[in-house]
């Protein structure tokens, strides 16, 4: 009787010990995410051993042995338990668990037969010991494991609700009232003779913060720079000399200007003195120059070229083409915000495409050939103010009737002769970045470049940079608090303060050409402050089509926090700045956010070429809290954290094939073929994110090896869309729009352009394969990351 009600005992405990055993068969299908402690190897295996034990226990004379068919020949290669590590437990070979496959065959009962058991007081004294040991045991198994789960959060909450909770708490350090001082900190510093005391000043800045190895990185290259005198320009019919502000010229006027006269000048523009017919070409397109050049012999002329609508460079190599010998350049003041008056404002331009220019697309390192290259065009080219125009064409100043606003233009039949003189010089000076790190704990190999700029010496003195400097100041300060307790980032995050930005983005460009074989391997994205408060009024993004998604995200999330919301702007569009070298020759995602006036962005495009002297002292007008920089620093430093942290790249694939579908809409000719290679390579893309990235982005489904092999993907796919050979001041990037007004390829609409002057579609067919080539060249990469990894797979199985 007594043994009958140990059998019953021994029958309650071996279903209890069934659930331990369950356990660990269950742990295996199990999301990754869950707690470590949960999924404790040891304790499962504990648990089964001692059940495996209690069997053999059983097994001794007094009761009749578990008979498992065929137990050796289960399949013991089953991945799903292959990484269970229970090889003390040979019989438990089935694929779903011993007890569980056991439980499920419905001749269960049949299969095995037990006798009753025979009386042994040994036997009787040994199961009383084992069931006590494995009572207590049991006990304990079940109090770790309810404690472990209380007290330890699973990897899918870390990797999700945690993420942003750290995110917040990092950005909440950052303050207007900080980013007011450091600004005003650094505007007391531009008066240097270089840029040496604003460079040592940033860097043992960031270097009391605890960033890490930050150093200098310095180049000697060749800038073009104000004479000792001031550009001039006459009026041959009355011999009238004037400034480019406007003044007469005098030693009065000079010495009351100070150097804003100086620096009104185009760097890099051809020097000396043109005496010539003053022709009006507006903005200086297609239409204009064919409809000028209907009328009138442009040979050795000036240009009176208005700035706007298309890149600079651009229209200086059409006037150049059409023979122009000289151009005097200036602002329409009905193309700016009503708000602005910068009628005798002066301003400054580059004409350096980027870069060193004695040294084009090689570093500029000690021992590099230098080429002799004081002047980028042959053209004579002078910014001037817009009351300087008006005195030109003999209009009065104020053109405004019943609140419209007449452009400046000179009649044609009207004929003026007048004279440029232009003054500069050119030297090789030292232009110097600095460069500091914060290594990244996982994949320290992958880097995440945030840009801002500084003063350089020799060039205009206004304060945007400053505004730059302060916000990546202000981020740096608040990600190394949490960094002195602890915590990383899983990427490496480079911060980087460029110098030279005026004359052509020097720094950046010498920087990038001197680290490009690592850099194009190991650079994930491009975060930009290159100009952050350019008004008041608007948020202004611009981001790679990647990552516009995750753009619009962050500004809805900070956008529902705040009580006065707009609707979000983000697009990609051809930005000012020292991105210019990571979107166009490296093909790096990138973001950048600023303020905007409306009024300015909807006005013409390219305005922002032009670097005015006096209106970046303004910025604490535009921002006198400084809540604006507040705001720009801490939407930078979220997308910041979440590219630097998150498993899986935050880039979507299928935005890049829409955008490229978007770009060919329209009535456009010779676009049939592209329209049905664009509609593969949405498909490829589609593909790709449904069959690898969904996956990834699932804790349950990630594996660590498909992750990196995913992300790597990710980060070169806008690679594939940078042609060759474009128009002078377009990007070479063709999935940026030349502004947001165009949804076209820009190099196809410059194509369509140049037609109209030449009775010739050779130069729309070399566009036409230009984009032909890339969208093929991103479906097939899209296809053969596809091919990887079915690969991949087919090796596991």
């Amino acid at each position: 009787m007594k043994s009958q009600v140990l059998i019953d005992v021994l029958h309650s405990f071996l279903k209890s010990s069934k659930k331990m055993a369950y356990q660990k068969v269950n742990a295996d299908q199990r999301a990754p995410g869950h707690s470590q402690y949960l999924d404790n190897d040891d304790l499962q295996a504990t648990a089964l051993d001692l059940e495996w034990d209690m069997e053999k226990e059983l097994e001794e004379p007094g009761f009749d042995q578990f008979q498992l068919d065929s137990a050796e020949n289960q399949n013991l290669e089953n991945p799903e338990t292959a990484d269970l590590n229970l090889d003390s437990i040979q019989p438990a070979t089935s694929p779903k668990g011993r007890f569980q496959r056991l439980q499920e065959e419905s001749d269960y009962v049949t299969r095995y037969t037990r006798s009753a058991p025979k009386s042994n007081p040994c036997n009787f004294c040994r199961l009383l010991k084992i069931l006590c040991t494995a009572t207590v045991l049991f006990i304990l198994g079940i109090l770790i494991g309810y404690y472990a789960h209380k007290n330890c959060p699973s990897n899918a909450t870390t990797s999700g609700t945690l993420d942003l909770h750290l995110y917040q708490e990092i950005l909440k350090t950052i303050q207007a009232e900080d980013i007011k001082k450091s600004f005003r900190n650094l505007v007391q510093l531009y008066k240097s003779e270089d840029d040496t005391e604003i460079s040592k000043k940033i860097k043992s800045h960031w270097t009391s913060l605890g960033l890490e190895d930050v150093q200098f990185v310095n180049y000697s290259v060749l800038l073009n720079l104000p004479g000792p005198s001031a550009s001039s320009v006459s009026l041959s019919s009355s011999g009238q000399c004037f400034h480019p502000n406007g003044q007469p010229c005098s030693e009065e006027a000079r010495k009351h200007s100070g150097q804003d006269l100086l620096y009104s000048y185009a760097a890099y523009s051809a020097k000396g003195t043109l005496e010539a017919e003053l022709i009006d070409v507006s903005y200086g397109n297609a239409d204009d120059l064919k409809r000028i050049q209907k009328m009138k012999n442009t040979t050795n002329k000036i240009a009176l070229l208005k700035l706007g609508k298309l890149p600079l460079l651009y229209k200086l190599s059409l006037l150049e083409k059409a023979g122009f010998g000289g151009v005097l350049l200036y602002i329409d003041p009905c193309d700016l915000p009503k708000t602005a008056n910068l009628s005798y404002d002066t301003f400054m331009v580059s004409l350096n495409p980027g870069g060193d220019p004695s040294t084009p697309g090689y570093p500029s390192v000690d021992g590099s050939f230098r080429q002799n290259r004081s002047n980028l065009t042959s053209l004579l080219v002078q910014p001037i103010s817009a009351s300087l125009v008006a005195k030109l064409i003999s209009s009065p100043n104020s053109r405004t009737k019943n609140s419209i606003c007449s452009p400046l233009e000179l009649p044609n039949n009207d004929q003026r002769i007048v004279s440029m003189q232009i003054q500069t010089v050119t030297k090789f000076k030292t232009v110097t970045n600095v460069v500091g790190y914060l290594k990244g704990l996982t994949s320290p190999d992958r880097y995440i470049i945030v840009g801002s700029r500084h003063h350089t010496a020799y060039s205009y003195y206004g304060q945007e940079w400053a505004s730059s400097t302060a916000i990546i100041t202000a981020f740096i300060r608040a990600l190394m608090l949490r960094v002195k307790r602890g915590w990383r980032p899983d990427r490496t995050i480079v911060f980087c303060s460029w110098g030279g930005t005026a004359f052509g983005n020097i720094g950046s460009y010498e920087w990038g050409e001197d680290f490009r074989k690592v850099l194009q391997r190991n650079v994930v994205a491009y975060i930009s402050l290159h100009s952050p408060i350019r008004g008041n009024s608007s948020l202004y993004s611009v981001a790679s089509p990647s990552l516009q998604q995750l753009v619009v995200e962050k500004n809805n999330f900070n956008c529902s926090r705040r009580a006065k919301c707009q609707e979000t702007n983000v697009s990609s569009v051809q930005i000012e700045g020292d991105a210019d070298y990571f979107i166009n020759h490296l093909g790096i995602p990138t973001v950048q956010f600023a303020y905007e006036d409306i009024t300015a962005l909807e006005g013409p495009s390219f305005l922002s070429e032009a670097l005015f002297l006096k209106r970046a002292t303004k910025i604490e007008e535009m921002d006198p809290f400084f809540h604006l920089h507040e705001t720009i620093t801490k939407l930078s430093g979220e997308v910041i954290l979440q590219i630097a942290n998150e498993p899986v790249l935050p880039f979507n694939a299928l935005d890049i094939a829409i955008e490229v579908q978007n770009s060919l809409k329209g009535d456009q000719p010779y676009t049939h073929q592209l329209l049905a290679l664009a509609s593969r390579l949405r498909e490829s893309a589609e593909l790709f994110q449904s069959d690898e990235m969904r996956p990834a982005n699932d804790p349950k489904e990630r594996i660590p090896i498909r992750v990196r092999m995913l992300n790597d993907i990710l980060q070169d796919m806008e690679k594939s869309f940078l042609v060759e050979q474009v128009p002078p001041g377009f990007y070479r990037n063709i999935l940026y729009h030349l502004d947001g007004k165009t949804s076209q390829f820009s190099i196809l609409l410059e194509a369509w352009e140049h037609c109209k002057l030449l009775s010739s579609n050779e130069t729309i067919q070399e566009a036409l394969s230009e984009v032909l080539n890339s969208i093929n060249s991103a479906q097939v990469y899209f296809k053969a990351g596809l091919d990887v990894f079915d690969s991949v797979l087919v090796g596991k199985n």
